[in-house]
């Protein structure tokens, strides 16, 4: 049985990550595995670390970097789906047959995102989507846990790097996400210091547009 959920769908900054999680046992996860939203961070840290620890439970993680979200020739649907089936991937043997897997949908339509993701695995899974599955079934709770903790690491080491790389005031990022006031309050001031995005941007997301356009009118009122 494995589970298989993502995480930095939504950001403007950085990857996203899918995660699957199998186990032949759901009572060999811990009592309390959940929608990573329900989780606090710390307790995350320490789910994920259990998990990856314990030899009855397998975890594949699969990267989509901005390079690929960027990329005109897909969309964020189709990456979903990618990201998904590449961590599956990493749990089931190519030549293993009828495995059982419950996604979290990333569709509305439960049924073609299920099919959509079953069709990319390089193995005939049982693959069922459902809508809030992280929170109806443990193992993709599972996953949701360990793809939540995956984002979170990349979003602190891009927060270092930039550290390391620009200075201290390009060393918070804040969560990533285009609602958080940090983030945006990061590429605004990377843009005005350097007039470009940061390489960790999703420069087809319209946060990173709204960014430019407003640096550059604010260029044009100078003169």
């Amino acid at each position: 049985m494995f589970g298989v959920d993502e995480a930095g769908k939504g950001p403007v900054l950085g990857s996203m990550f899918a995660v699957a999680v199998r186990v032949a046992d759901p009572a060999a996860l811990p009592a309390d595995v959940d929608d990573s939203k329900n989780v606090a961070p710390e307790r995350r840290e320490e789910l994920a670390a259990r998990m990856g620890d314990d030899d009855r439970i397998a975890v594949g993680v699969a990267e989509i970097p901005v390079e690929r979200i960027d990329d005109p020739e897909t969309d964020m649907n189709a990456l979903t789906v990618a990201a998904h089936a590449e961590a599956v991937g990493e749990v089931v043997e190519s030549g293993e047959r009828g495995v059982e897997g419950v996604a979290d949908a990333g569709d509305t339509s439960e049924t073609r995102f299920g099919r959509r993701v079953a069709d990319r695995v390089p193995a005939p899974v049982d693959l069922t989507a459902k809508h809030g599955a992280d929170e109806t079934h443990a193992v993709v709770g599972a996953a949701s846990v360990v793809a939540k903790v995956e984002r979170d690491a990349h979003v602190d080491a891009l927060a270092d790097d930039y550290r390391e790389r620009y200075g201290d005031p390009f060393g918070d990022l804040g969560s990533g996400y285009p609602s958080d006031p940090t983030t945006r309050e990061f590429l605004e001031s990377f843009v005005a210091e350097f007039g470009e995005l940061p390489d960790c941007a999703r420069r087809s997301w319209s946060t990173c547009e709204d960014v430019l356009a407003a640096r550059e009118q604010s260029g044009l009122s100078d003169f």
